[in-house]
C-alpha cells in the first residue's frame, strides 16, 4: 500500500522540488539520511492545506532535511524504513481527518472512497493510524523521538468517545507510546521541539501546545499544583456522567491567555497537557504561507486525490473558529481565536497561483473555517484575554468581537482585480448573523462572489436543538430573504446549499418536524442529509454519551439506534432526488451535499 514511484526503481533521479518520498529522491538534493520523518495517513499533497506538507515546509525553513512518507504499509514495518532512521525525530498525523471519520459513515458502514487518497481509493490508511503509525515508528528506529499531531491527536488528546466502537477510550498517549503530542496548529511547538532537539535535550516539558503522558515515577515526582484536575480515566469508566465536566473543562480552558495546565489521571500515570499555544498571526501567519509549496500531489500518484482537487484553486486567508458550535472540533483544534494574512500575502498568493498551467481563471475560494470573518478580532482586548466562554458569538455575537466590514470588502475587490483573474468565489461557507451585520459585505459577496451556489448551515431549525448546537435561531429566513434580494438586483439566478442535521442529541421526530414543515413550506427538496456524527471530544459528544443538555445539565433524548436514525433521515428527504427549482417562485434552492462530518468542511 505504500507508494513507490517508478522512478524509485531506476537511476538517481532529478530534484523535483517535493519533499522526498523515498530514499531515490533524497540524492538530488543532497542528503544521505534525514533529520525528521513525517508519516502520514493521507497522500503527499504540497499544499498548505495540508497538515503534513505544512509542518514539513516549517522544518525545511529551519534548515532540516524533511521526509514525507503518505499512508506506510501498516502491515510492513519496512514500508517506513526505505529512508533510513532520522536524526531528531518521527512525525505522525492520521491526516486532515481522524482516521475513523475518514473509513466510516455515521452508520458504521465503511466507506466506499477516500478523499484523501489518490484516485478516492479507501483502505489505505489504518483504524486509528496515529497510534498504527505511532507503534510503527517505535518499532521500526528504536531510541528516535516520536511526536505526534494532527487532526486525530488533538481531538483525542484526553480520555473521549469513541463513536465508531461505541466506547470510552483512554488518551491517545496511552496507545500510542509516543514522547510528546503536539496539539492544535503545531507550527510554534514543533519549533521549539527542534530548539531542544539540535540542543541535545530531549525534556519536552512545559512546550504550550502539547500533551505528555507520564510515567508514574515522573508523575509521583511532578510538581501539579498550578494545574486544574480532570475526571480521571477510572472516574469516566466508573460514571460516564463525568465526561460532561471533562468537556466544560477542557472548552473553557482553550485560551492561550488565561488557559491553565490540564492533568487527566490514567492510574498512577500523568496525562499533563500544557495551556494552547498562541495564534500565529501577523507577518509570521503570512510566511507560513509564503513557504515554497509546489500546490500540488506528488508525481508519483498517477490519479488525482479528490480532496485536493477540490480545493487546488484556493487561498487560505484566516485561521480559527470562534463559533463555539458543539458538534465541531474546529475550536478545540485552530482554537477560537482568529487570525487573518494581510491582504498583501493573499494577492501574491494569487498571482502566484495564476502561474499555473492548470490555472482556468476562477480563484474557487477565498476562505476558512469562516469565510466572512476574515479581518474579524477577538483576544485584542483584556477582557477577551480572560474570558472562558467557549464561542464569541452564541448566545449573541459579543459586544467586543471586532468584525472588520472593509477588511472582508477589500479582500475580495482586490482579489477579482488581480491580472488573470476572472472570477473570485468564496466557497467556505459564511456565518449567516455575521453577514446579516454586514450589509455591504453581503451585497458584494453574493452580487460578485457566488458560483451560482451558496452553501449555508442553518443546521436546524427547533429553537431547543439549535440551542444545544450553539447555533443561533432565526437568522436564516431573514439571511435567505437578503440573498434572493441580491440575487435579483444582480439579475443573477443563484441558489442556497443548505445543510441539516439529523439526529442530534435532544432532537427526536418532534424537533426534526420543525425543519420537515420549513422545507415543505418552501417546496424545498433536499437530496441528502448530514447525520449526526458525536466526534472525539466535543460537547455533541458530551451530550450524546451522558444524555444531558450541555447548557442547563438536564437529561435530554438521544437518538442511538439505527431505524430511529433513518426516520429522522427520511423526514427531510422523502424524494431523494437532484436539484429542485420551484416554478413561479424566487426561492431557488439546491440540493444539500453530503457532509462526512464536521471536523474540517462545517460550514457555519
Amino acid at each position: 500500500m505504500a507508494v513507490t514511484p517508478a522512478k524509485a526503481r531506476g537511476a538517481q533521479v532529478s530534484d523535483n522540488g517535493f519533499l522526498p518520498m523515498t530514499r531515490a529522491e533524497m540524492p538530488a538534493k543532497g542528503w544521505s539520511d534525514l533529520d525528521v520523518l513525517i508519516l502520514t495517513g493521507d497522500a503527499y499533497v504540497d499544499n498548505p492545506s495540508f497538515g503534513s506538507a505544512m509542518i514539513g515546509r516549517v522544518l525545511e525553513n529551519l534548515g532540516l532535511r524533511v521526509g514525507i512518507i503518505a499512508q506506510p504499509d501498516w502491515k510492513d514495518i519496512q514500508s517506513i524504513q526505505g529512508m533510513g532512521a532520522p536524526r531528531l525525530f518521527v512525525g505522525v498525523t492520521a491526516g486532515n481527518l481522524d482516521s475513523m471519520l475518514s473509513n466510516y459513515t455515521a452508520a458504521r458502514h465503511r466507506r466506499k472512497d477516500d478523499v484523501y487518497s489518490a484516485g478516492g481509493v479507501p483502505g489505505r490508511r489504518p483504524n486509528h493510524a496515529a497510534v498504527v503509525y505511532s507503534q510503527m515508528a517505535r518499532r521500526a528506529f528504536p531510541g528516535v523521538p516520536v511526536v505526534l499531531g494532527g487532526m486525530e491527536a488533538s481531538m483525542r488528546r484526553v480520555a473521549h468517545y469513541d463513536y465508531w466502537e461505541d466506547k470510552l477510550k483512554p488518551s491517545i498517549m496511552a496507545d500510542a507510546k509516543a514522547d510528546v503530542l503536539v496539539y492544535g496548529m503545531g507550527e510554534s511547538a514543533v519549533r521549539e521541539l527542534v530548539a531542544r532537539l539540535r540542543a541535545g535535550n530531549r525534556d519536552f516539558s512545559g512546550i504550550r501546545g502539547t500533551a505528555l503522558f507520564l510515567g508514574g515515577k515522573a508523575t509521583a515526582e511532578a510538581d501539579l499544583s498550578d494545574c486544574l484536575i480532570l475526571p480521571s480515566w477510572e472516574d469516566l469508566q466508573a460514571d460516564k456522567t463525568h465526561l460532561m465536566r471533562l468537556t466544560k473543562v477542557g472548552e473553557a480552558q482553550q485560551t492561550p491567555y488565561s488557559g491553565k495546565r490540564l492533568v487527566q489521571m490514567h492510574g498512577n500515570r500523568a496525562l499533563l497537557q500544557e495551556a494552547p499555544a498562541f495564534p500565529v498571526d501577523g507577518p509570521e501567519l503570512d510566511a507560513l504561507y509564503e513557504l515554497p509549496f509546489m500546490r500540488l500531489a506528488h508525481p508519483s500518484y498517477k490519479q488525482p486525490v479528490p480532496g485536493f482537487a477540490t480545493i487546488k484553486d484556493s487561498i487560505i486567508v484566516s485561521r480559527g473558529c470562534p463559533g463555539g458550535c458543539t458538534f465541531c472540533g474546529l475550536g478545540f483544534h485552530q482554537g477560537k481565536f482568529l487570525s487573518s494574512r494581510s491582504q498583501e500575502s493573499v494577492m501574491k498568493e494569487i498571482r502566484k497561483l495564476t502561474e499555473a498551467d492548470t490555472f482556468r481563471g476562477t480563484v474557487s475560494d477565498l476562505g476558512g473555517p469562516t469565510a466572512n470573518l476574515y479581518g474579524a478580532k477577538n483576544g485584542h482586548a483584556p477582557e477577551c484575554q480572560k474570558c472562558h466562554r467557549p464561542s464569541c458569538l452564541w448566545p449573541s455575537i459579543c459586544p467586543i468581537f471586532g468584525i472588520d466590514e472593509k477588511a472582508g470588502l477589500d479582500l475580495l475587490r482586490g482579489a477579482r482585480s488581480q491580472p488573470g483573474v476572472k472570477h473570485v468565489f468564496v466557497q467556505s461557507g459564511i456565518r449567516m448573523d455575521v453577514a446579516l451585520r454586514t450589509p455591504e459585505y453581503m451585497k458584494e459577496l453574493v452580487q460578485n462572489h457566488v458560483s451560482g451556489h451558496m452553501k449555508v448551515a442553518p443546521e436546524h431549525m427547533d429553537p431547543s436543538t439549535l440551542r444545544r448546537m450553539r447555533k443561533p435561531a432565526g437568522d436564516f429566513p431573514a439571511f435567505m430573504e437578503k440573498f434572493f434580494d441580491l440575487s435579483e438586483q444582480a439579475g443573477k439566478e443563484q441558489y442556497l446549499v443548505p445543510y441539516f442535521i439529523s439526529s442530534f442529541p435532544g432532537c427526536t421526530e418532534k424537533e426534526m418536524g420543525a425543519v420537515e414543515s420549513f422545507l415543505k413550506e418552501e417546496k424545498w427538496n433536499l437530496q441528502q442529509v448530514q447525520d449526526f456524527i458525536p466526534l472525539p471530544m466535543t460537547g455533541s459528544a458530551a451530550m450524546y454519551v451522558t444524555g444531558l443538555d450541555i447548557n442547563t445539565g438536564q437529561p435530554i433524548p438521544v437518538v442511538r439506534g439505527a431505524g430511529d436514525r433513518e426516520r429522522q433521515k427520511r423526514m427531510l428527504r422523502p424524494n431523494p432526488v437532484g436539484e429542485t427549482r420551484v416554478t413561479g417562485s424566487r426561492r431557488r434552492m439546491a440540493s444539500a451535499e453530503f457532509c462526512p462530518g464536521a471536523q474540517m468542511d462545517t460550514v457555519d
